[in-house]
């Protein structure tokens, strides 16, 4: 059996980095490469349909309309309430999503509606026609407030009772990722289950009813 090494030639420091796990990398703005904490900003990039980590300052560069050409598209912080909105048992199914929840946006670049639904494989996604969003969304003041690319309308319903917001995208697909993960058996499980209603439980405790001069 060959001999230790000699102390003096135990080269620890680089030894160390195998015997340690490397410590998470943080995050960093995407445009500026800037340190971001939890809770950071977000931009769309409608070209690649994707999101980008953003700091606030860059944030706040393409909240503006049109910057850089309209590629990015800040991510508003707004959560708005629709408490008169009512969807019936017909309209939920007509529909034809198999879960409680679902998140609905434009794609102003294809002109497209788009309807969202969390699910083992992630987000499912499926066309909407425009008849039906009439019919399911037409009626609340959100669908009119809807800023294309980077809102998105929530539809949840529990027991017969439906609720409406308006929430930022990027919730929506966080949302999605941690279903995912705890997603069990047909209908998601206890776990998954406890975390909508944490997450529904949140929205409302950030969502205002609209005022009058609300812009879109």
């Amino acid at each position: 059996m060959s001999a230790p090494l000699p102390t003096t030639a135990r080269p620890a420091g680089g030894l160390r980095r195998f015997r340690l796990p490397p410590g998470p990398r943080p995050e960093r703005c995407e445009l500026c490469a800037q340190e971001v904490g939890a809770g950071h900003r977000h931009l769309v990039d409608t070209d690649a349909r994707a999101l980008a980590c953003a700091c606030r300052g860059c944030a706040m560069l393409f909240e503006r309309r049109g910057a850089a050409g309209g590629r990015y598209r800040a991510v508003p912080e707004r959560y708005l309430a629709d408490p008169g909105h009512n969807l019936d048992d017909a309209a939920w199914d007509a529909l034809q999503i198999p879960v409680g929840l679902a998140f609905f946006l434009r794609n102003a670049a294809l002109d497209r509606l788009i309807a969202l639904y969390p699910s083992p494989a992630g987000a499912t996604e499926s066309d909407l026609d425009p008849q039906l969003w009439q019919a399911v969304l037409g009626g609340s003041r959100l669908a009119e407030l809807l800023r294309p690319d980077v809102e998105a309308l929530l539809l949840s319903r529990t027991d017969g009772a439906s609720e409406c917001f308006l929430v930022p995208i990027d919730v929506c697909y966080e949302l999605v990722g941690r279903m995912r993960l705890r997603w069990r058996g047909f209908d998601g499980g206890a776990e998954a289950r406890a975390d909508l209603a944490a997450f529904l439980a949140d929205v409302r405790s950030r969502a205002r009813v609209p005022g009058r001069d609300e812009a879109p």
